[in-house]
Order: structure tokens, then C-alpha cells, then sequence
């Protein structure tokens, strides 16, 4: 019988300590539920362990296969070039190994899921739906495509649920921002509001967001508004992240590259075409490979490994 490929779970990392924890402590509870086949997980960068850590841990393992899922909502930068010329490295420092390579996580039902059970935490149980309005808040990218798929979160989000209105922003890199989103849901009649934190785990941004919503809050008393909480480790999100994984195993991979900075020459990122991808050194990592100076393998988020 053949062996499984291994599970590599592939994390962006955070100065938060409790967020860090909280990855680790998904990567130990997905290795608790499939006992079958090694789990290692490690970041991108911001908080050890690092990727090449965790590519280590399992080499040592006996490992020779393994399939690696982004622990990401969106395919950004990170998912589309870190990863992708980091497990490159890792083929290089560890000759004979293979691997293939899962999408993110989002948009996906179960996900859909446990954010309107967040939202339900968060409203008054006396708010009706219809006057309650949502503004999604996502990370916010430099890739347009990764902006793209936020909206595209809060489209499905807001599709036969019966609220006023799904709306979006980010806390970084892009408009609108939190207070401008705010800003946005009371043009368009709102007055009551709940803040949904497009985020898996706790950490600086997620805190950023309940912060500035709540500094806006104060200052516009006519308003409600409400903050709800992170996704969390969530049964659902253990379930998807296998079904990332069986995706890679079988090779069943529906990437979207229709809107990729990487593929499509896009209004204001044309020099970004067929650009290579270099490995994201993580700050954790050892100095050996510290200078960045080779390149991955083109566009590395293609389907071939």
C-alpha cells in the first residue's frame, strides 16, 4: 500500500504570540486527527517556526512526499510567490523530496458558515437581518486579485441571508480602510453595524481592526456598531484545510489565475508579468540562505511540481 504524502500547513505568521500559539495549536490538532500520516506547520515569516523548520521535521520524519496547504483566506503575494520559491529551497536543501502544492482557503461555504455564526454572536439577538449591516474586513493586498476575492467573500456572504447590505474593507495596503468603510456603510442609511474580521486567528491586524472601529464608533454616537470576532479553529476550518490537502494529493487543483498580476497584465502592475518568484527569507530562519539572491521557478502558484 502507499504511503500518503505528508501535510505541510504553510502559515503567514504574526508578532502576535497568542496568534502564533493558535496555528501551532491547529497544526497539533490536525495531526490529532490524522494520526496516518505526519503534520508539520511552519511561517512565512514574524514567528517561529519557519516554513524550512517544518520541511526539516518532516524530512527527519522519513518523509520523501508531502503536500503543503496555505493557511490563508486569500491568494496573495504569499501565497502565489513565498510559498511556492520557499518549498522550491526546500527541494534544493533536501534532494529527493516532492511535493505539490494546495490553493487558499476562502471563499468557501464552511467558512461562509462560521462567519454568519460570528455575526450572530455579535448582533443583539433583538436585530432583524434586514437592518443590519456587515462590513467585511480583510487584510488588504498590493495584488489587486487578492483585494478581488475579499469583495468576492462578501458578495456570497451577503447572498440570501437577508442582511441590508455586505460591504468591504481592509486594515493595510488597501482602500477602503476601516474608518472609510464605516464611513461608506452610513452613507448608504445604515445604523446598525457589526465589524467581521476577515482573519483566521487572533493577532496585530485583527486587534487593529476592533481598535479603529471602536475609535470610530465613539466618535459617530448615532451609529451602532459592533465588533465580531476571528474565525477561529472551528471544526469547519480543520475540515477544509483536509479537503485542501486531498485536492493536492489527487491534483483536483481549480486555481484561479484569470485575474493574476503574475499572468495578466492588469492596469498599474504590467511589469509584474511572468515575473520569477524569490523565497521569502523568514527571520527565524538560519543564516545560511540569508542573501535572496536566487530565484524560484517562474510563476510559481502554476500546477506542475
Amino acid at each position: 500500500m502507499t504511503t500518503p504524502p505528508a501535510l505541510l500547513i504553510a502559515g503567514h505568521g504574526t508578532r502576535d504570540e497568542a496568534g502564533a500559539e493558535a496555528f501551532r495549536d491547529f497544526v497539533r490538532e490536525l495531526g490529532r486527527r490524522h494520526p496516518e500520516l505526519p503534520v508539520a506547520g511552519g511561517f512565512i515569516e514574524l514567528s517561529p517556526p519557519p516554513l524550512g523548520d517544518a520541511v526539516t521535521e518532516l524530512v527527519e520524519r522519513g518523509v520523501r512526499r508531502f503536500a503543503a496547504v496555505p493557511l490563508m483566506l486569500v491568494s496573495a503575494g504569499h501565497a502565489k510567490g513565498d510559498i511556492p520559491a520557499a518549498l522550491s529551497r526546500e527541494r534544493e536543501r533536501h534532494p529527493g523530496i516532492s511535493y505539490t502544492y494546495g490553493r487558499p482557503l476562502g471563499p468557501h461555504p464552511a467558512l461562509l458558515r462560521v462567519l454568519e455564526r460570528r455575526l450572530a454572536e455579535a448582533v443583539d439577538p433583538s436585530w432583524d437581518p434586514s437592518e443590519v449591516t456587515v462590513l467585511l474586513v480583510g487584510r488588504g493586498s498590493t495584488d489587486p486579485d487578492a483585494n478581488a476575492e475579499v469583495f468576492k467573500a462578501a458578495r456570497l456572504l451577503w447572498e440570501g441571508r437577508g442582511y441590508a447590505a455586505v460591504e468591504t474593507a481592509f486594515v493595510s495596503l488597501a482602500e477602503p480602510d476601516v474608518p472609510g468603510g464605516l464611513d461608506r456603510c452610513v452613507l448608504l442609511g445604515a445604523r446598525r453595524v457589526v465589524v467581521l474580521p476577515y482573519f483566521l486567528f487572533t493577532g496585530i491586524l485583527p486587534d487593529r481592526v476592533r481598535h479603529q472601529t471602536e475609535e470610530w464608533a465613539a466618535a459617530h454616537p448615532e451609529a451602532e456598531v459592533r465588533s465580531a470576532d476571528v474565525i477561529g479553529p472551528e471544526p469547519e476550518l480543520l475540515d477544509l484545510v483536509w479537503e485542501r490537502y486531498e485536492e493536492a494529493v489527487k491534483g483536483d487543483l481549480r486555481m484561479n489565475c484569470d485575474s493574476c498580476v503574475y499572468r495578466i497584465a492588469l492596469p498599474g502592475f504590467e511589469d509584474k508579468v511572468g515575473l520569477p518568484q524569490q523565497p521569502h527569507f523568514h527571520p527565524d530562519d538560519d543564516g545560511d540562505h540569508h542573501h535572496g539572491h536566487h530565484h524560484g521557478h517562474g510563476h510559481a502558484h502554476s500546477h506542475a511540481h
